[in-house]
C-alpha cells in the first residue's frame, strides 16, 4: 500500500511541475487580464479536467491488472511489475532520441501572443482548456494503474485519489505563484528530460514491486 501510494505521489509531482500544465494558465491569465480567482478557478477546472481522463483510462486499466492478477500470481509477481520496467525503458530511450535530435527539438506548451485570443470570452477559453488538457492524460501513469490494480481495487483507489488531489493542488500552487512573479524555479531541466526522470522512476518502482512483492 505505502509502495503504491509513494511511488503514485512521486509520479503526480513530477507530471504535474511540467511547465505545460501550467505556463499557459498564466499567459492567458495575463493576455485576458483575469483576476487571480479567475485564473485559480481556471486552474482548477481545467486541473480536474487532466486528472479525470487519466482517472477513467486508469480505472479500467487497473481493472484489467485486478482481474488478472486475481486469476493468475504470475501477473502481480512478474508481470506488471516487468511492464514498469519496459514503460520506463520506453522513455529512456525516447529522451535518449530527443537528446540526439535536440536541433528538431520544439517546445510541447502553449504559446499565447498578446493578441492570440482575441476577443474570446473567459467561458470560450476555460472551455478549450479543459477539452485540450481531457484529451492528454497522463500515459504514464497508466502503467502504474496497473500494478495498483494488481492488488485490488484499494491499489486503484489510492493511486486514483492521490494522483487527482496532488495534480491539481500543486497545479494551484505553481499558476498562483506564477501569477505573483515568483519565478525563480528553473524548470528548464525538468521541462526537457521529463522523460528520463519519469522513466527512471518507473523502472526503480518496477524493480522495488519485483523484489517486494
Amino acid at each position: 500500500m505505502w509502495q503504491i501510494f509513494i511511488g503514485s505521489l512521486v509520479l503526480s509531482l513530477i507530471h504535474a511541475s511540467i511547465p505545460n500544465h501550467w505556463i499557459p494558465l498564466i499567459a492567458i491569465s495575463k493576455t485576458e487580464k483575469w483576476s487571480v480567482k479567475e485564473t485559480l478557478f481556471a486552474t482548477l477546472i481545467t486541473g480536474f479536467a487532466h486528472t479525470l481522463s487519466t482517472v477513467i483510462i486508469g480505472i479500467i486499466v487497473g481493472f484489467i491488472g485486478y482481474k488478472l492478477a486475481s486469476n493468475y500470481e504470475i501477473i502481480s509477481k512478474i508481470i506488471a511489475p516487468a511492464i514498469l520496467v519496459t514503460v520506463g525503458l520506453i522513455y529512456l530511450i525516447i529522451e535518449i532520441k530527443n537528446s540526439i535530435h535536440h536541433h528538431k527539438h520544439e517546445h510541447s506548451h502553449f504559446k499565447v501572443e498578446n493578441n492570440s485570443m482575441g476577443r474570446k470570452s473567459k467561458w470560450a477559453i476555460l472551455i478549450s482548456l479543459s477539452i485540450a488538457m481531457f484529451l492528454t492524460p497522463c500515459v504514464e501513469l497508466e502503467a502504474y494503474y496497473f500494478q495498483a490494480g494488481s492488488i485490488g481495487w484499494i491499489g486503484i483507489l489510492i493511486v486514483s485519489v492521490v494522483y487527482t488531489f496532488t495534480t491539481v493542488l500543486l497545479m494551484l500552487i505553481l499558476v498562483y505563484l506564477g501569477i505573483k512573479g515568483i519565478k525563480k524555479i528553473n524548470s528548464h531541466f525538468l521541462e526537457h528530460h521529463e522523460k528520463a526522470i519519469t522513466g527512471l522512476i518507473l523502472i526503480i518502482l518496477g524493480i522495488l514491486a519485483f523484489i517486494f512483492e
